[in-house]
Order: C-alpha cells, then structure tokens, then sequence
C-alpha cells in the first residue's frame, strides 16, 4: 500500500495503467507559469523537472560568463561579484519549501484576479548558494540601513513603478539572519533559465515571492522600499479577521492530497492515501484525513521532513466500505497551533488562501 516514487501510478489501486505526465502543468501562457502535478508533491522532494514555473515577465536569458552581482546603496564599500566568485564561496545548503503566495486561487469565490492556480504552484527541493548576509558583511552595511532590495533581471510593461523591472525588499534584519541564500545550484544541479539562472534569491518559511529570480542587484536603503511590487501587490486587502493592507509575509499552513487525485477512478480495497504539509510559522504537528466530506477524521502518519525549512510527507490508510463517490479531506496543524480553515479565506488580491484542500474520487465501477 505504498505510494511509489516513480511516475507509474500515484496509487496502486487507480484505474488505468498510463504514466503520469512528471512535467509542470501549464496555468499562463504569457509570462509562462505553470504548476507542479500533484502526484510529484506525495514525496520529499520535488524534481526540478516537475518543480512549479512562477514568471511576473518573460524568461530572461543571461550569460554566465558575463553575469555580475552588484552589492550597493547604504554600505561602506560597494561590491560586485562574477558567478565564479560566489562559488569559490563556501556553500550552504538548505532543502527548502517554495509556495507561490496565490497557490489555491481558482478555489475563491468569486475568483480574484492573477494566474489561476489550482493547488501545485508548491514544491521542495535542495538549494546551494551563499547567505546573502555573507554579501552585505563583505559590503559593510551601514547603521542607517532600512530595508535590502533584490531586483532581478526580468523586465516587461511598466507599472506604477515606472521601470517594469520585478523587485522585492527584506527588511534589514530579515536579511541579515543568516537562512536567506542567493542561490546558484537546485537539486545537485546549476539553476534552469525557469527557475533563475544563474543566481536566485531563496527565502525560507516566506511566501515565494520575496525568494526573485535571476538576480542582478542587491541595494541597501535607509528608507523603506516603495516599489510597485512592494507596495501594490503581495497584500492582504479586504480579508476577514487581517488588517487591511497587511504584506504577504510567512506560510499559512496547509496540506494538500497528492494521491490519489482528483477525478481518480479506484477500485475497491485497501489503500493509501497520501500528501504534504507545511507552514511558515514551524513544524507540522498533526494532519487528519477526511474521507467522507469532513463527517468524521483520522489522524495521518507523518514521515520525516527532508530539512527544517522542508513540507512533512503523511499517509493515511483507507479501505472504503461501499462503491461510490467520496470526498476526501486533509486538515494540518503546525507547532504553533495555527490550524487550517475548512473554508478558504477570500480577499481582494487572493493571496494566501489555505482552506483545506479537497479531492472527488469514485471508487468501484
């Protein structure tokens, strides 16, 4: 009653016996976004094949051989910095757990307006890189220092901001803790044009879209950032129970249901059911499975995480009694006692939204 690795089956009971398809599943054509199959999501790690696209512009395309890392703003001495200079660096690795801040979007109602996604803008996996507070020390960061912008290389139609560049900042104690990576390697191997290449910012526990890609510049302000994606996206605006304009900041917690999947015709008898959970805000303690629409719940068995900042893999095992159709649930709890909602959370941006995650199977013929 295992779920396999491989890519044969998502369970050992699903009718049909087609490989499932390991590639992102496109969600936006233009910038290009797509999202990672839920089946990829029941293990550890996620490959980088399979590993969700998230895009604000098109893909740049960057030489490595003339790439530079440029340190400035509110430091003593301004730096730059080629590729292989980051890597003579010594390395730090961290398996870390990315979610798109408006993963779970399509499920609001009504539904705001950004890329739709479903519920696999998530994936884990092992970034290398240098802590970026390694950067801002060789720089010498300045008392009067506020906030650190990361910008990347992408680019497109102006917005308010007036360039169209994407751009993000951390406040400066945010930066300087020591966690965040500037990144060059994902799983063992050199960063995908999808993905940043040559060098992405990687920001555990936080809502993926501090962690930008393809980065150019690092500039420390004395004053607060007041960039257009700072301050007129990646807020909470008109969500119950949050004060209005509020930033996007750490993880909600959530779990999802990798196998089976939606639409998953099964045929009767014991099975697994199987997923993952994460949260910003710590560890997960508890996740319960549902398999009757939120009737009545049994506690899942949780494996081990792959890393501190990783998604907790959980199985549950479930023998339904009877053919017919069922609803199935997951509901987790963190360590700091932040437990899902059984519906989701709307607000005007839809970000954030950690309802619990519900997958329609038909089992029997």
């Amino acid at each position: 009653m295992s779920i396999p690795s491989s890519a044969s089956s998502t369970n050992s009971h699903k009718v049909g016996d087609g490989p499932l398809n390991d590639s992102p599943i496109p969600v936006q054509d233009r910038p290009f976004n797509a999202e990672t199959p839920m089946h990829l999501l029941a293990q550890p790690t996620t490959p980088t094949r399979g590993f969700y696209v998230r895009n604000h512009y098109d893909t740049p395309i960057l030489d490595a051989s003339a790439y530079r890392l440029a340190i400035a703003g509110c430091v003593k001495t301004p730096r730059s910095f080629t590729l292989d200079q980051l890597k003579q660096m010594p390395p730090c690795r961290s398996i870390v757990t990315m979610e798109c801040a408006g993963n779970g979007r399509s499920t609001l109602q009504p539904r705001p307006a950004g890329v739709p996604w479903r519920f696999g803008a998530v994936g884990t996996a092992e970034f290398t890189g240098v802590p970026l507070k390694t950067l801002l020390e060789s720089a010498g960061v300045k008392s009067t220092a506020v906030d650190v912008v990361l910008t990347g290389a992408d680019a497109g139609p102006a917005s308010s901001d007036g360039n169209g560049t994407y751009a993000r900042s951390l406040a400066i104690d945010h930066a300087m803790n020591g966690d965040i990576l500037l990144a060059w390697e994902m799983n063992g191997e050199p960063l995908t044009p999808a993905h940043g290449f040559p060098v992405r910012v990687i920001v555990p526990r936080w809502y993926a879209m501090s962690s930008v890609k393809w980065l150019t510049r690092v500039d420390v302000l004395d004053r607060p950032f007041d960039g257009f994606w700072q301050v007129s996206q990646y807020l909470y605006i008109k969500e119950d129970g949050t004060a209005d304009r509020t930033p996007v900041s750490r993880i909600r917690v959530r779990s999802v249901i990798a196998a089976p999947g939606d639409g998953d015709r099964l045929v009767c008898g014991p099975m697994v059911i199987g997923g993952t959970a994460w949260s910003g805000e710590g560890g997960i303690s508890c996740v319960k499975v549902s398999t009757d629409g939120g009737e009545s719940w049994t506690e899942a068995r949780l494996l081990a995480a792959a890393g501190a900042g990783a998604a907790t893999p959980w199985r549950a095992e479930w023998r339904p009694d009877r053919p017919g159709k069922y609803e199935l649930m997951a509901l987790a709890t963190d360590t700091s006692g932040n437990t899902q909602p059984l519906m989701p959370r709307s607000n005007q941006l839809g970000y954030g939204n950690n309802g619990v995650h519900r997958v329609q199977v038909i089992v029997g013929d």
